[in-house]
């Protein structure tokens, strides 16, 4: 935990690749991010002090922007994998991965409603 003064920080992943937008499960035990890592973005989680990385999306496409429902079972996302971004839903665990938006427009950043 990072103090006020600035101290306190921890490192949480050590590898060569961008791991980008980290986001805290409502409950505060895991960490959503992004990571290209193994060739391009995909989604991670990780134990909230960086134990047990796991990746949850794999397509030769960008996944980007994940959002924990509420009561942290769902994980929402942007993704272009059908040739335009378009909004998913998954279990936070990666699996039931399904496609919410279909439309030539680019969905970006999606948002849970409490």
């Amino acid at each position: 935990m990072i103090n006020a003064d600035g101290s306190g920080e921890t490192r949480l992943t050590n590898n060569s690749a961008n791991d980008l937008f980290p986001v805290w499960s409502p409950d505060g035990k895991r960490i959503a991010f992004i990571s290209d890592r193994d060739g391009n973005s995909e989604i991670y989680v990780m134990n909230a002090d960086g134990s047990g990385q796991a990746r949850l999306t794999n397509t030769p496409e960008y996944d980007t922007k994940p959002t924990w429902s509420s009561d942290g079972t769902w994980i929402a996302f942007s993704s272009h994998r059908d040739g335009n971004f378009e909004i998913y839903v998954m279990n936070a665990d990666g699996s039931g991965q399904t496609r919410l938006t279909n439309h030539p427009a680019d969905d970006v950043e999606p948002a849970w409603q409490p």
